[in-house]
């Protein structure tokens, strides 16, 4: 089913992210690699040209969690952004887990901690956790029609 359809009003979704954070650009890097269809924006709050975080939110909101703002302007947090951007980038089994009454409750309540202390997470974990997740989300990426106005391009 299309992902619109399942999500009305929710793409394309904008996710806030600090790619200073090892850990936060793995998993985004997996993200905007699976990104072939387009639903998901990036917007990294450490850039120097961070444009400011949206209505009702301060940037120490987005370092603290991740924020994202869907398309008909509702901004949502923590677990839910990353249900949604799984789902957006054909990942419906990791969206599907984050939704689960056993896992959901326990993502929801470790998610602050991680998040918390995310600065300290090594490069290498990071690496761990999200290695082979980059290495098949950049097969995928290879793997997608490259366009332009005159071509396509495999």
């Amino acid at each position: 089913m299309n992902i619109t359809l399942m999500h009305p009003g929710a793409f394309p979704l904008t996710l806030f992210y600090e790619s200073a954070c090892p850990l936060c650009d793995s998993e985004m890097r997996n993200l905007m690699l699976r990104n072939s269809e387009g639903q998901l924006r990036f917007v990294d709050v450490s850039a120097p040209d961070f444009a400011g975080p949206p209505p009702g939110c301060s940037r120490e909101d987005l370092l603290s969690l991740m924020h994202g703002l869907r398309a008909d302007g509702q901004v949502i947090r923590s677990v839910e952004v990353f249900r949604l951007a799984y789902a957006a980038v054909g990942l419906p089994g990791v969206s599907r887990a984050l939704s689960l009454p056993v896992l959901r409750p326990l993502a929801e309540t470790l998610y602050p901690w991680i998040a918390r202390h995310r600065h300290h997470v090594p490069a290498w974990i990071s690496g761990l956790v999200f290695g082979r997740a980059l290495r098949r989300a950049a097969e995928h990426a290879a793997r997608q029609p490259r366009c332009t106005a005159e071509r396509c391009t495999r």
